[in-house]
């Protein structure tokens, strides 16, 4: 029996499977910069906000994110804890890549995408930042007809990418994580792919 355990415990060290955050603000192409790469990649993509609403949807708390936000700050926080452990039980088996937000503003400030008890429960192996310039972000954002966003300025965009580096640090600190930032620029998708396969080590 102990030595069924130890090959178990040897094969799962051996496959060496990952856990990843990756992040972007809106209008720096984390989305298309994530789709292209899982075609390339055999990881299992999940996304934190979708795995909150399904847990809500399950403990028949919620069925959106608009009734999410309107439930008590201690059923957010345990829906919240619930989604880490779920999406950490399955990179137990699947590679795995959570897209979040690092950072959210709000009109009374920044908030953590990630606080301390979601942290302890994701335990992540590393954090990708994907960014671009201000100005390729603004001009992005404008020519998006899709969707409605409040307009920012270029300092403005340039101070939420410098929050989300200072947020994904702090993450690292309590977690142990590597923090990459990947550059977005325009026409150059292939290149930043390129880079995300790198350093998600698969070739």
């Amino acid at each position: 029996m102990i030595i069924g355990e130890i090959k178990n415990l040897i094969k799962f060290r051996g496959d060496n499977l990952k856990l990843i955050v990756m992040t972007g603000i809106p209008g720096s192409g984390s989305t298309t910069v994530l789709k292209k790469t899982l075609k390339k990649i055999n990881y299992l993509h999940l996304n934190y906000g979708d795995m909150m609403i399904k847990i809500a949807r399950d403990k028949k708390v919620a069925e959106d994110r608009d009734n999410l936000r309107k439930l008590s700050p201690e059923i957010q926080k345990e829906i919240q804890k619930d989604a880490a452990k779920a999406i950490k039980k399955q990179s137990e088996s699947d590679n795995v890549i959570v897209d979040t937000h690092c950072s959210i503003k709000t009109p009374s400030g920044f908030l953590p995408g990630l606080p301390k008890w979601v942290l302890e429960e994701l335990d992540p192996d590393a954090f990708i930042l994907v960014e671009a310039d201000p100005d390729e972000i603004l001009i992005r954002r404008i020519s998006d007809e899709t969707r409605t966003r409040d307009m920012e300025r270029v300092n403005e965009i340039a101070m939420h990418q410098e929050m989300n580096r200072a947020a994904a640090m702090s993450y690292a600190t309590i977690t142990g994580a590597t923090v990459q930032i990947l550059e977005n620029h325009d026409n150059q998708l292939d290149v930043i792919v390129s880079k995300m396969l790198e350093t998600l080590k698969i070739k």
